[in-house]
């Protein structure tokens, strides 16, 4: 059994999302968790750097935009019959991008480098808007085309289901690597990293680099889902909202962002349902389990491993006594 507990939330992901195709619950469920898993893998790849790497950054709606936005405005021109191809694309323009983005913010530290990957986001998202001719302006893009054999609801699930599972199983082989261990120190303590002969600078520019293709590549797929894009997709809220699905979650566990991810878009499916003061409902949510789960949802176990232990010990030395 202890050879099984590292793969067990893998195993609750596919039977959970797996588990849907053989129940057939309705489009909208399905749709539901199109987007979940597509959140997810965007805020697991934001984590890479946040939870990981020790680097907030609020610009990360910029490579999740940009994905979207080459992946859809290419569908929309050539077909979909590429879409896979365009949805590499996309990931390798974010990757490109967070070289230059990255070589610029990273010699920066702290909220000075949270700032400026900020200003980044809204530099883009700012050009987006304005530049009607190319990218639709407010309108964003309509009728971006799915890949022909995925091409309905269900079908274009599985092919989510598909892209983000390789993607998951290759952010988790990077953060159980070498490389990984790396990142974890230097958020730990930078300083040692780089008295042990390690460049803490290259390092980081990698992580941002990987985080920015996958949630690149998030992005893409998110195209698919509605058929359409807009320039909010790369505003600084897009950023917020995955930093709170993070640390929701808990960023101290891979699969906490991705929980993280469905908790938050379950609450606004189903709050803005019922209510117009929706956002002030949600961000109250957001508040009391920030406050009272610091370590997010995923670290909800441990602490309930730590009050049993203690009840447990409190019970022998009672016995003892």
């Amino acid at each position: 059994m202890k050879k099984l507990q590292p793969y067990t939330p893998w195993i609750a992901y596919l039977a959970v999302f797996g588990g849907l195709l053989l129940i057939s619950p309705g489009d909208h469920t399905i749709n539901l968790a199109t987007r979940i898993i597509v959140l997810g893998l965007f805020a697991v790849s934001f984590n890479l750097l946040f939870g990981t790497t020790g680097l907030l950054s609020f610009g990360q709606a910029l490579f999740y935009g940009l994905g979207a936005y080459v992946t859809g405005m290419l569908a929309k021109e050539i077909g979909g019959d590429y879409f896979y191809l365009f949805l590499l694309l996309g990931g390798i323009a974010a990757a490109v991008i967070s070289v230059a983005l990255g070589m610029l913010s990273l010699r920066l530290t702290g909220v000075y480098f949270t700032m400026l990957t900020l200003a980044f986001a809204q530099l883009a998202w700012g050009v987006t808007i304005k530049w009607y001719s190319f990218t639709g302006g407010d309108d964003g893009i309509q009728g971006i085309p799915r890949p022909p054999i995925f091409d309905n609801t269900l079908t274009y699930y599985i092919f989510c289901l598909l892209i983000v599972t390789v993607c998951l199983l290759m952010l988790w082989q990077i953060n159980r690597s070498s490389f990984g261990k790396v990142l974890r120190g230097i958020r730990q303590n930078p300083v040692r990293v780089r008295f042990i002969g390690l460049n803490v600078y290259q390092h980081q520019i990698m992580a941002y680099v990987i985080s920015g293709f996958f949630s690149a590549v998030a992005g893409g797929l998110y195209a698919g889902i509605d058929g359409s894009i807009h320039p909010n997709m790369m505003f600084w809220t897009q950023s917020g909202a995955v930093i709170l699905m993070a640390i929701l979650g808990g960023i101290g566990s891979f699969f906490g962002p991705l929980v993280g991810a469905a908790i938050f878009t379950l609450l606004e499916d189903t709050i803005i349902r019922k209510t117009e003061y929706w956002a002030f409902i949600i961000g109250a949510i957001m508040m009391a389990v920030v406050l009272l789960l610091p370590q997010g949802v995923m670290g909800l176990s441990s602490v309930l491993q730590r009050l049993t232990g203690r009840r447990g010990k409190e019970a022998d030395d009672g016995s003892d006594s």
